[in-house]
């Protein structure tokens, strides 16, 4: 009865140990992602990152829950054996010990040679996750262009390449179980037969013969029973591998100083305060000076590329003052995104500064720049909750009044208060249940609810229908008016009415000014809008 309550107690408290373990371990592993830079996501698939949280930290599982505590009770079980073992016979001892090297020594030549194929393994079966969340998503597309076959050949040489790593790596760890288990019979054998002929002349006692050839049993159990968990032993290294190489990556480093704050001007002199009140000041901590945000950013002589040789950005100039709309239109690839990206310091400039109300944009600290900076992307991304929850995501502290203003604002509350349950109505799976328009829409609102000083239109409109979009022209207008805005747009109707409009080429402005006097230049721009030349 006592055994039974001990092992249900081990039993219990490794469950807890174990599964504790890996509940931090993934709770680390997410914190330490979200401090990781865009260019990290940018090179990882999503199915690669999710492989991380399931298959590879799972595969520690078997290493904390059962392989440490057999390994524990090994180290103890051997230094008990060893330590009677010497005192009953230092000669076999020193025996069984050179035998005890020599299985260590296979273990480890063994494990070197199959922990590389482990380690394919996991990335390979990254790959897979990878590749099959891609096809997911694109499932439209690959049965409209009747990719199927393409597809599953795909996938085949995917799978292929795990199936071949799974025989490679299983190949050597199940060959070490009966590599080791005939080395400690083979130990077994010598030490009888020397014990034997120890006791033949009179050096032994028998029964000292008995109990060292007890404790060599008692040495090989253990021994046996690691071998046999080599296999997962073997691929939770390979787990554990890859999830601290991801920890061990760098983070994402602001070394920006000055904060954005709240603040109140009483007779033009600014004062922080702890509420929202509409005016921000940019707070130099060291000397606790407040300046004024007005939404004044510049770029001056920018040079930006993503990888070395290969210039996205080069030399550029620019400025918005405060209130007003610069435009970027150009050709794919020209780099219009791309200076979003560094006014956002997704990415950081090579040469150049970028500054903000006068402020180079890297003193700033990140979260209080992209605090100040709205953003509507092509992209929509809603997240699994109410309608209600994805617009208050551009603000936490707003209230529903103030969400379903911004939600009128963006022209979104129409279609919201005919859904089942209005700005309850619970989305999931990136909002499927709603048309592309309609996320955009409410992407628009969550972005109207963060009142932010400048605003960063990325192709905001180009899900929503010609008609849709002069409804909610209006509503724009507001949202934009006494901000700073930068608008990219393939539609160049929409980006007429902006103060300045910058016509890239090959990570060059090659033309700026006002809708009519590019149109008087008569060259790129008014090729573009008169349909002589075309977006590509």
């Amino acid at each position: 009865m006592c055994g039974i309550t001990a092992a249900y107690i081990y039993r219990r408290i490794m469950s807890i140990v174990t599964t504790g373990t890996l509940h931090n371990m993934r709770l680390d592993l997410f914190s330490h992602m979200q401090d990781m830079p865009v260019q990290f996501y940018d090179t990882h698939t999503h199915g690669e990152l999710m492989n991380f949280y399931t298959n590879d930290i799972d595969a520690i599982r078997p290493l904390i829950g059962d392989t440490l505590p057999q390994m524990i009770n090994t180290i103890i079980s051997l230094v008990g054996s060893m330590t009677m073992m010497i005192i009953l016979s230092p000669k076999l001892t020193l025996i069984t010990m050179t035998l005890l090297v020599l299985v260590t020594s296979v273990s480890v030549f063994v494990g070197k040679r199959s922990r590389k194929y482990f380690v394919k393994v996991m990335r390979t079966v990254s790959d897979i996750n990878g590749y099959v969340e891609e096809m997911l998503l694109g499932q439209k597309e690959v049965k409209v262009f009747s990719h199927e076959k393409e597809s599953v050949k795909a996938f085949s040489k995917f799978n292929d390449e795990t199936m071949e790593a799974s025989i490679k790596s299983n190949m050597f760890a199940q060959s070490l179980m009966p590599i080791n288990v005939n080395l400690s019979y083979i130990s077994y054998a010598v030490v009888a037969v020397l014990g034997a002929k120890a006791c033949i002349d009179g050096s032994l006692e028998l029964g000292a013969l008995a109990s060292f050839l007890l404790y060599t049993r008692q040495i090989a159990g253990p021994v046996s029973g690691l071998s046999q968990q080599f296999n997962g032993v073997m691929m939770s290294i390979a787990g554990a591998e890859r999830m601290f190489e991801v920890m061990d990556t760098p983070t994402e480093v602001d070394e920006g100083k000055i904060e954005l704050v709240n603040a109140i001007n009483e007779e033009g002199v600014l004062i922080e305060c702890p509420q929202r009140t509409g005016t921000f000041a940019w707070k130099d901590p060291a000397t606790g000076d407040l300046t004024e945000l007005k939404g004044d950013i510049r770029l001056n002589d920018v040079t930006f590329s993503y990888v070395p040789d290969k210039v996205v950005l080069k030399d550029v100039s620019l400025y918005a003052k405060p209130g007003q709309k610069i435009a970027f239109v150009g050709s794919t690839g020209a780099g219009k995104t791309t200076i979003t990206n560094l006014i956002n310091r997704f990415y950081d400039v090579q040469e150049g500064v970028i500054t903000y109300d006068g402020i180079p944009v890297n003193n700033i600290k990140k979260s209080s720049l992209r605090k100040s900076l709205g953003m509507v992307l092509q992209d929509t991304n809603l997240f699994s909750g109410t309608v209600m929850d994805n617009i208050r995501y551009g603000n936490l502290e707003a209230t529903d009044e103030e969400c379903i203003a911004a939600a009128k604002l963006a022209n979104a509350d129409s279609f919201i208060n005919r859904l089942p349950d209005g700005y309850d109505t619970m989305l999931t799976a990136n909002g499927t249940n709603l048309s592309q328009g309609q996320r955009q829409l409410l992407n628009i609102a969550r972005a109207a609810v963060s009142n932010p000083p400048v605003l960063i239109l990325d192709e905001a409109t180009s899900s929503i229908d010609t008609h849709t979009e002069r409804v909610i022209e209006k509503g724009m207008d507001k949202l934009m008016q006494g901000r700073t805005v930068f608008v990219i747009a393939h539609r160049l109707s929409t980006v007429r009415n902006s103060n300045a409009i910058m016509v890239l080429e090959h990570g060059q402005i090659v033309e700026r000014g006002d809708h009519d006097d590019l149109l008087r230049q008569k060259g790129r721009y008014y090729k573009l809008y008169t349909g002589a030349a075309e977006l590509d």
